[in-house]
């Protein structure tokens, strides 16, 4: 006799939510019963963060999610659409894998000097931007953008990257030559630890960005492991070295942090 036929459904469903979101669609091909128990509400509430329901019930159009959805539903909404919270300053996803947190800072919750003189920086939309607005460097010789997230709303035992979202204008100049200092660190500790990278190498400099096939290009900023998410306010920095050259047409939609995947040796 199979033994799973003799286990109730709940049963099941309890040691499913044990495992991960990729093995629970892979069991749920396993036979009917376990794809009843695979589906199930008990599982995917494991899955999700403890703290879902805040979350959205802080999103700006989608707070009847948590109770609208079935959770596995709900669970890949949220990985595949991303939602908006805090005045839409702020998306919030899932990763797909795991179930970790993900989080893009928007331009406008975004710390960018000068970023409100009309002169240096515009703000405008763009139909590829999932934020209603992106910051377009106009004309300066000074660059500095900061991120700021508590560490406490972030994934715990979770190592975390951090990646500039960007993209060129039409007419841009000033960045092939210029090194960037970048850092990801939490606020007050270990903030002379930065790393150098170029937005617009020349050909026989390695290129450190990537397309995101979004329409838009990332670049990554650094790293943190978040332990237990009480270090505090997590800082993610980008400024320049040399503050004598000029520079334009650097758009920026934001800074996102997603889990960074570790690769097999």
């Amino acid at each position: 006799m199979d033994i799973t036929n003799a286990l109730p459904v709940e049963c099941i469903s309890h040691i499913i939510s044990l495992t991960t979101p990729r093995d629970a669609c892979r069991l749920a091909a396993v036979s009917h019963i376990f794809k009843s128990a695979a589906d199930s509400d008990l599982v995917w509430e494991k899955f999700l963060p403890s703290d879902y329901k805040l979350i959205i019930s802080n999103c700006v159009s989608s707070s009847s999610l948590s109770t609208s959805l079935p959770k596995k539903d709900l669970y890949f909404h949220l990985c595949h659409y991303p939602i908006f919270i805090n005045n839409c300053t702020m998306s919030f996803a899932l990763e797909k894998e795991t179930g970790k947190k993900c989080y893009m800072v928007g331009a406008r919750g975004l710390c960018i000097e000068w970023g409100s003189t009309a002169n240096f920086w515009k703000w405008t939309s763009l139909s590829k931007s999932r934020f209603p607005e992106v910051a377009e460097l106009v004309y300066f010789w000074f660059f500095e953008v900061n991120a700021r997230i508590e560490t406490r709303i972030l994934s715990n035992r979770t190592n975390y990257a951090a990646y500039l979202v960007f993209k060129f204008g039409k007419s841009t100049d000033g960045f092939g030559s210029t090194l960037l200092a970048s850092g990801v660190y939490v606020e007050g500790i270990n903030d002379e630890k930065r790393q150098g990278l170029f937005l617009d190498p020349s050909r026989n400099t390695p290129q450190l960005f990537h397309d995101r096939r979004d329409g838009w290009m990332e670049i990554e900023m650094g790293e943190f492991f978040n332990k237990n998410g009480d270090d505090g306010t997590l800082l993610c920095s980008l400024l320049d070295f040399d503050r004598f050259g000029t520079r334009h047409g650097l758009v920026i939609e934001g800074i996102e942090l997603r889990p960074k995947k570790r690769l097999m040796p």
